[in-house]
């Protein structure tokens, strides 16, 4: 009898695309056609769900999706506990501290008053260095924050600093590497831990190969 597929469930956008692409060179063929949120790799051994980043956390934790691909800012702000079974080459980029160019005044009594969507990072980072913090919650584009006047600093994730940049905005300090991780439901690694284990050795023997090829 044909075992169950192994369950994923990947985030929408760059982290999909690179992670299809990883897979496809190690001959895990699938796609999202016609805005299907599922998919089966052309083996049946795999099934992958399309899911929103921050959502990936929830849809893993709750058995829906045994395995995830997710970067550690959405595994922080999520609360839950996963086994972090591989960190991937791509993805990475740095939570940082940003505000208007020139404008740094941190006085030693007032409380930083940061705009973030990463409430529970800025938060325990700033506890954990004795500074006091307001953290506004923003769903959107956190850089309007310093912009508009809601607040002087913003933590958010750049890679490029692009978009920093063209706001008149500045990184003022790095807080945390940010990478993204293979994480699995510890109840299901249990049940599965034979096939799961095999398919972390073929995906860093994989990576290895992907990133050679990548490079030429």
């Amino acid at each position: 009898m044909k075992e169950q597929p192994l369950l994923f469930a990947l985030p929408k956008g760059r982290l999909m695309e690179k992670s299809r692409d990883l897979l496809g060179s190690m001959g895990i063929d699938f796609s999202f056609d016609n805005r299907k949120l599922v998919a089966d790799d052309k083996s049946g051994n795999y099934r992958f769900f399309l899911v929103k980043n921050s959502d990936l956390p929830t849809y893993v934790n709750h058995g829906i999706a045994g395995l995830g691909v997710c970067g550690s800012d959405v595994i922080y702000e999520s609360g839950k506990d996963f086994y972090k079974l591989h960190t991937f080459s791509y993805g990475s980029t740095k939570m940082c501290l940003a505000g208007l160019k020139g404008s740094h005044n941190f006085g030693n009594d007032a409380a930083l008053k940061i705009s973030t969507k990463f409430t529970r990072f800025t938060r325990d980072y700033y506890h954990r260095h004795n500074t006091p913090v307001e953290v506004i919650k923003l769903n959107g584009s956190v850089e309007l924050g310093p912009v508009l006047g809601l607040s002087p600093y913003i933590v958010d994730l750049v890679e490029t600093g692009n978009t920093l940049r063209a706001n008149n905005l500045e990184i003022i300090k790095e807080l945390e590497d940010i990478r993204v991780h293979l994480i699995v439901n510890p109840a299901y690694y249990k049940l599965n831990y034979k096939r799961i284990n095999k398919f972390v050795d073929d995906i860093k023997t994989g990576e290895a190969k992907w990133n050679l090829e990548r490079r030429k």
